[in-house]
């Protein structure tokens, strides 16, 4: 499909024509010789006598070349575009960043499968949260793993795949066998920190207290806060334990809250994935498509056009003058 990029251009083509109605032609003074018997020489010669220069007239070819030339000149201003196929780019919306607990306790092998099972407790969340990345299209996704540190494992990306595989390969105790719930938000923080996108979604997944972190949870939820961050948070342990593998819900629901967000305990793998659905069910998802066609200028090919009829027709009157130099 063919467009121009300034149609308007086109009420240029019958200017030369205005030109030639409104302009007094050009008149070419000759020195002559005066004779007394000039009226009887025109009159044998046939000739009719007028006052004034004389007007050098058009040649055919010259006029219809010069026009043709005016024509494809016009059109390669008018800004000839060959469109493709449209194009269609989704952009992302809304940034969400996972914050996954590798603890030495996320290794208890006590959460139940969907066959009732129990399972290891990061194997059944890898499952779960892998089958949520599935359906986040559209957004901009991070994971971020803890357990004494916290640790980027991917920034916000498009590349849903990447952050799969990334947390197919995580496993416990990668970052230490304690629990740093304050030190996961305000990475998390810091990586939102780079994005200039408004909506701003943490989620937070562990399965004990806060036992390593050099900031404080609830401060770091107060920033996040304040920086436009919601965060949910899930709980994924016991909350009957002891120590530093009880998980700690009243914890998890005072940092939720402070964001705006929730906070759900997960009892299996199915309870955790209907978390998902109703985190998605607050936060709906909004996806910006930005819909456009590659265009392929033209201009150059009726300029090259009108140059070649130039040519031509400059080599036609060479030769037609050179032959009648020769005769």
């Amino acid at each position: 499909m063919f467009e121009l990029s300034h149609p308007l251009v086109l009420l240029l083509l019958p200017l030369p024509l205005i030109w030639r109605r409104i302009v007094t032609p050009y008149r070419q003074r000759q020195d002559a010789l005066r004779v007394p018997f000039f009226d009887q020489i025109a009159e044998a010669a046939g000739l009719t006598v007028q006052d004034g220069a004389a007007i050098v007239a058009h040649k055919r070819r010259a006029l219809i070349g010069g026009g043709l030339m005016w024509g494809l000149l016009v059109l390669a201003l008018a800004g000839p575009v060959r469109l493709g196929p449209p194009q269609e780019i989704t952009k992302a919306t809304r940034d969400v960043i996972l914050s996954i607990d590798i603890s030495g306790s996320m290794d208890t092998r006590d959460f139940p499968g969907e066959d009732g099972k129990p399972v290891q407790r990061l194997a059944a969340v890898q499952e779960v949260v892998e089958a949520f990345l599935v359906d986040r299209s559209g957004d901009r996704v991070a994971l971020i793993v803890f357990g004494t540190r916290a640790y980027v494992q991917a920034p916000l990306t498009e590349d849903l795949d990447t952050v799969r595989a990334l947390l197919a390969q995580t496993e416990v105790g990668m970052a230490g066998p304690h629990t740093a719930l304050g030190d996961s938000i305000g990475l998390a923080i810091n990586t939102f920190e780079a994005s200039e996108i408004e909506e701003r979604l943490l989620i937070l997944l562990s399965d004990g207290n806060d036992t390593a972190s050099r900031m404080s949870p609830v401060n770091a939820a107060e920033i996040a806060r304040d920086k436009g961050v919601r965060m949910f948070a899930i709980g994924v342990g016991d909350p009957e334990a002891s120590g530093e593998d009880r998980l700690d819900m009243d914890l998890l629901t005072n940092l939720a809250q402070r964001t705006g967000g929730g906070a759900y305990f997960a009892a299996d793998a199915a309870a955790l994935d209907n978390v998902y659905d109703e985190i998605d069910a607050l936060n709906p998802q909004e996806v910006e498509t930005l819909s456009w066609r590659p265009q392929q200028d033209l201009a150059h090919w009726p300029l090259m056009a009108a140059l070649a009829v130039g040519l031509v027709l400059l080599m036609s009157l060479w030769l037609r003058d050179h032959g009648r130099a020769r005769a």
